[in-house]
């Protein structure tokens, strides 16, 4: 057991010297303004809807993230997406867009599948965890704030 454990280790310590060092710093810089401006670039479109439209700062984010929703649509669909995430890694992943571009990426994969077999369905296998454990969570902290105030804590 002993002689095995040994060989399994010096083959980790080899591993481990030939594996390239990764730029964990820089990566991280990369998401972080990359991400940074995904988000500017969302304050930018509802700037201009409150501008130019009836909008106000309460109204103004469902149009705001639809037309994010929109614009990464497109990129996803022209393959500009993907690079940016490449460059970006974690940066594009958090956003809206993150999640948009996952959806929108799995109904382009599964199109030659169909409309209902393929896109509908293989699209709604990533998109349907994410808004059951959304709205779980939500109303587990209504929950939770609706039992504070009942104590009068809140």
């Amino acid at each position: 057991m002993s002689n095995k454990q040994s060989k399994y280790e010096a083959y980790e310590k080899k591993t481990k010297e030939h594996e390239p060092k990764r730029p964990i710093f820089l990566n991280c810089c990369k998401a972080f303004l990359i991400g940074g401006f995904i988000c500017f670039i969302g304050q930018c479109i509802a700037t201009f809807y409150i501008h130019y439209f009836d909008f106000t700062e309460k109204t103004v984010g469902n149009p705001t993230v639809a037309t994010l929703i929109i614009i990464t649509m497109f990129l996803t669909g022209f393959g500009l997406y993907e690079k940016i995430a490449q460059f970006a890694g974690a940066g594009t992943a958090v956003p809206v867009t993150g999640f948009a571009n996952a959806v929108i990426s799995s109904a382009i994969e599964h199109r030659p599948e169909g409309f209902i077999l393929g896109v509908g369905s293989n699209m709604l296998k990533l998109a349907g965890p994410v808004i059951v454990y959304g709205v779980f969570s939500a109303f587990l902290i209504a929950l939770f704030k609706t039992i504070l105030q009942m104590i009068g804590i809140i």
